[in-house]
């Protein structure tokens, strides 16, 4: 697989999804601050992750993921509350 899309969960609940070639390197940059979206939530740690053979099959799941038909996807059949 040459992409991966992930979700991140933080020990308060709060989720993250990304997509990424490299996950051990994406979580540790999550985890040091060093992305915008994720600074306040540290530490994260994946909860869920999927490969993906292209970077543009990635970038549209995750897209869907982040929309409103894909959080309630997510939240059914992925990462059940």
């Amino acid at each position: 697989m040459s992409q991966y899309v992930y979700l991140l969960r933080n020990p308060h609940g709060r989720q993250y999804v990304g997509q990424t070639a490299d996950l051990n390197a994406r979580l540790q940059e999550h985890n040091e601050g060093s992305v915008i979206a994720t600074k306040g939530g540290k530490p994260w740690q994946i909860e869920w992750f999927c490969g993906f053979r292209s970077k543009k099959q990635a970038i549209i799941f995750e897209k869907y993921l982040k929309s409103g038909s894909g959080r309630v996807f997510r939240d059914r059949h992925i990462v059940p509350k």
